[in-house]
């Protein structure tokens, strides 16, 4: 859909399509499922990597370069955040009011 309707973007509208429209579609219930066969995070990832060739001056990049350069992050490294925090606020670790 995102393809579809817009054909020329530069990075800010990347970054914000992406984190409006592809990343919560990606993150859906992660929490409940969290993703541990390599075949599924494979695919996510792959979404993602598609999102990064949206910017058609940023294809020429490896995908490493691309995600830097747009200011987003693996999905992985999202996951290992998501982690860090639970183990916090389970061991009471967490600032919480």
């Amino acid at each position: 859909m995102v393809r579809m309707t817009f054909k020329n973007l530069d990075i800010e509208d990347c970054r914000l399509l992406y984190k409006t429209y592809i990343r919560s579609h990606l993150e859906f219930c992660i929490q409940a499922w969290s993703p541990h066969f390599v075949k599924d995070i494979t695919i996510l990832e792959n979404v993602q990597k598609e999102a990064t060739n949206l910017v058609p001056r940023l294809r020429k990049y490896s995908y490493p370069v691309r995600l830097r350069m747009i200011g987003i992050t693996l999905l992985e490294d999202r996951r290992i955040s998501d982690m860090i925090e639970i183990y916090k606020l389970l061991a009471g670790k967490g600032k919480i009011d």
